[in-house]
This record gives structure tokens, C-alpha cells and sequence, in this order.
């Protein structure tokens, strides 16, 4: 396994504020870092804000060799230790959530606090990446699009905001092949389902309403098994509630951030 690169955008504090706490963010497969344009303005008010985007997707890298979600974890560390290091809070959406777990584990010292969106300990059956992955590397994340449309969005959403879900797919589409199926087989490997009792970061679990491929019951689960950790569920969202609804997800982060510094 390799630690892969990975490249982000930093959003400074906007407003005027003494401490600049970092709030890092990590995207969904498939989606770029773009997924939290509707959640960013609101957290800049009071944080700075770092995102990135996974390997081969948006600003980072292809990659040619395999890794690991946990390599994908100690990327984020180097990436925040260039714009400045220190401790920050994250929150992750799906495969980005599993970093974040990986996070808490492997680097407990650099948490603030954890927000951990549609996603979990163990993300769907390792032998469903592995034919995604051949799938992709066969006819590429084009043949996705229908199958990630139904997984991402709640019923209704693409009519009500076309632009933003075809947005979303159209992103899908311009991901490196072969970064995407790396990313499958990260993800067939990641089970911390053992570890997470472990945990000590203060950690908010998010659920969506109609979420199928991690459902509202896994998002739960995960709650009870971190010590102290809470459990909302978003309605109205399936599995990107950042871009459905970014309002609530912004409140969810800036409220999450509050219980941390507490």
C-alpha cells in the first residue's frame, strides 16, 4: 500500500474572529470537493475550512498503485500539516467519513471533533467493490451514472434542483477510472467496526432519510458503539445531504464544532 496525494482549496475566516480553528472536509466518492459549495460560506464565517478531494478525483492525482482508506487518512494529515498543521475538526460523507474514523484512530491527537455523514464502520459487502471496481476499470465511471443518481439523491431532488445534480454526475464522470476502482478496493478492505469502541473524539453521526447504501440504522449503530457519540437523521436527503440540503448541514456542523470546544 501507498499514501496516495491528495490537494485541496483552504477558505480562510471570513468574518472577524481571534482563533482560526480549521474545520476539514472530506467528499463522497465520485464527487469532488465541490460537493460542499452550498455548506462552506456558513462555516467560513467563523472557521477556516479546508477540503479535498479524493485521489484522481478534482484537484488530486491520479493513482497508479493500491491503498488503503487509512492512507487516504494520513494524506489529509499532510496535506493540513502544508496549509499549517495543527488540530482541526472534520467531517466526511460516505468514503470521507471512513477517513474520518481512520482519523480518529490512527491520529487521535489532531482531533477536534468528528462528524461522520452517511457512511460507517464497514460501507456495503467488500465483494460489491471489488465488481464495482471491475466494472470501472472495464467501461468506466460513465456506466455509474445512472446507478449513482439513484444511490446519491432523494426522490424528487433532480427535479427540483436539476443543476446541481447533474452537476454532481457530470464531476462523476471526469474522475480518473482507475482512481475510482483503487478507491472500490480501499473500501472492500475498510472494516473498523472493532475499533470505533475506541474513539474518543466528540463524535456527530448523520444520517439521510432515504439513504439506502448506508441507512439511517448503520448511522445509529455507529452512534451507539463511539462513546458519547450522537445520532441525527436529515429528512428528506438520501446519501449526499451536504449538496440536498447544505443549509442543515452547515447548522449540524457549526452546532457539532460548539459541542467539541466544549
Amino acid at each position: 500500500m501507498t499514501k496516495p496525494t491528495i490537494r485541496g482549496t483552504i477558505q480562510e475566516v471570513v468574518g472577524n474572529v481571534g482563533e482560526q480553528q480549521m474545520i476539514v472536509l472530506g467528499p463522497s466518492l465520485g464527487t469532488t470537493s465541490s460537493l460542499w459549495d452550498g455548506v462552506v460560506p456558513a462555516l467560513a464565517e467563523h472557521y477556516r475550512v479546508l477540503r479535498f478531494d479524493l485521489p484522481g478525483h478534482g484537484l488530486s492525482p491520479a493513482a497508479t498503485e493500491p491503498f488503503s482508506i487509512a492512507d487516504i487518512a494520513d494524506a489529509v494529515i499532510t496535506l493540513v500539516d502544508s496549509v499549517g498543521g495543527g488540530p482541526f475538526f472534520y467531517a466526511g460523507i460516505s468514503l470521507g467519513g471512513a477517513v474520518g474514523l481512520e482519523l480518529a484512530l490512527r491520529h487521535p491527537d489532531r482531533m477536534l471533533g468528528l462528524a461522520v455523514i452517511c457512511s460507517g464502520a464497514k460501507i456495503g459487502a467488500a465483494e460489491g467493490w471489488v465488481e464495482r471496481a471491475g466494472q470501472i476499470r472495464t467501461s468506466g465511471t460513465a456506466s455509474v451514472v445512472a446507478s449513482s443518481a439513484d444511490r446519491w439523491f432523494a426522490p424528487g431532488f433532480l427535479e427540483r434542483d436539476p443543476a446541481a445534480g447533474s452537476a454532481a454526475l457530470s464531476a462523476l464522470i471526469d474522475v480518473d477510472d482507475e482512481s475510482y476502482a483503487l478507491c472500490c478496493e480501499a473500501l472492500s478492505a475498510f472494516d473498523v467496526t472493532d475499533e470505533v469502541t475506541g474513539i474518543r473524539a466528540k463524535t456527530l453521526c448523520v444520517s439521510g432519510e432515504f439513504d439506502l447504501p448506508t441507512p439511517t440504522a448503520q448511522l445509529q449503530e455507529l452512534a451507539d458503539s463511539i462513546p458519547g457519540a450522537r445520532h441525527v437523521t436529515i429528512s428528506g436527503v438520501a446519501h449526499l445531504p451536504a449538496l440536498e440540503r447544505p443549509d442543515t448541514v452547515a447548522a449540524l456542523l457549526l452546532r457539532a464544532v460548539e459541542v467539541a470546544n466544549d
